[in-house]
C-alpha cells in the first residue's frame, strides 16, 4: 500500500507522500496529480474510502497506532467529502434548485465542474450511479451512508432506472442493499431473485449486509470505525 499510503518524509522515498489524497479538499483524486483538460477527478468515493479503511484494518493487525490513527483519519475526511459534495439532497443549498432536484448523487466530480455521467455509464443509468457510490460493500460501508432518510431518497431515485435495457444484476443488487437498509424483507426478496453479482460482490455477501443492519438507533455500531470516528 506505500504507493497511497505512504508516510515517509524523506526525499528519497520511492513513492509520493499520501499521492492520492489532497490535504487541502480532503478528498482523494483518482488519477493522483495526473492532468486532465478539466483538472483532477473523482468518481467512486466508497473505493477511495476502502482504500484507506483497508490501510486502518492493516494497522490493527499488524498493532500500527500510527497507521490505524492516519489511515481512520483519512477514512472519515472521505466520509465527510462524500456527504457533501457526492451524496445530493434536495434542498440543502449545496447545488443549485434544478440540480438537486433531479439528482441524488454526483458522477464524477472534477476540479471545476461536476459529470452526471460516470466514465463507463451516461447519466441515464442511475444503476450505475448508485453502485459506483457503494462498491465494494464492506461494514465501512453503514458509516458511508449512515443517514438513513437519504438511503431511501437515493433508492426511490434509482429504483425506476433498474428496468432499462442493458441493466444487470451485477448493479440491481447494489441498489437492493441499500434497500435493504430500511426495508429488511423487501430487499431479502429482491436478493433472492438475483442470477448473477458484481465483481467483489456475492449473493452470501449480499445478505450478511442486509441481516447485519441494526435498529436505527444502533447504527453504525456494527464496524469498529464507529468506535474510532464520530
Amino acid at each position: 500500500m506505500a504507493d497511497y499510503m505512504n508516510l515517509s518524509r524523506r526525499s528519497a522515498s520511492n513513492y509520493a507522500r499520501l499521492r492520492c489524497f489532497d490535504l487541502w479538499k480532503l478528498h482523494s483524486w483518482a488519477g493522483g496529480l495526473t492532468e486532465f483538460a478539466d483538472g483532477r477527478n473523482q468518481e467512486s468515493t466508497s473505493e477511495a474510502l476502502n482504500a484507506y479503511y483497508s490501510a486502518a484494518l492493516m494497522g490493527l493487525s499488524y498493532g500500527d497506532t500510527h497507521l490505524v490513527s492516519i489511515g481512520s483519519t483519512l477514512a472519515a475526511f472521505e466520509i465527510a467529502a462524500a456527504e457533501t459534495w457526492w451524496h445530493v439532497r434536495e434542498g440543502e443549498g449545496m447545488y443549485e434548485e434544478d440540480f438537486s432536484r433531479e439528482n441524488r448523487v454526483v458522477g464524477v466530480l472534477w476540479s471545476n465542474k461536476r459529470d452526471s455521467g460516470l466514465w463507463f455509464a451516461p447519466a441515464e443509468r442511475r444503476d450505475c450511479r448508485l453502485g459506483i457510490q457503494v462498491l465494494p460493500l464492506l461494514p465501512i460501508t453503514e458509516a458511508l451512508f449512515k443517514d438513513i432518510d437519504f438511503v431511501k431518497a437515493l433508492v426511490k431515485w434509482t429504483l425506476p432506472a433498474l428496468t432499462r435495457e442493458g441493466v444487470t444484476d451485477g448493479w440491481r443488487g447494489f441498489v437492493y442493499a441499500m434497500e435493504g437498509v430500511y426495508d429488511m424483507e423487501s430487499a431479502l426478496d429482491k436478493i433472492r431473485s438475483l442470477t448473477g453479482f458484481d465483481d467483489g460482490n456475492s449473493l452470501s455477501n449480499l445478505l450478511w449486509w442486509v441481516y447485519s443492519r441494526l435498529e436505527e438507533d444502533d447504527w453504525v455500531r456494527g464496524c469498529w470505525f464507529g468506535h474510532y470516528c464520530h
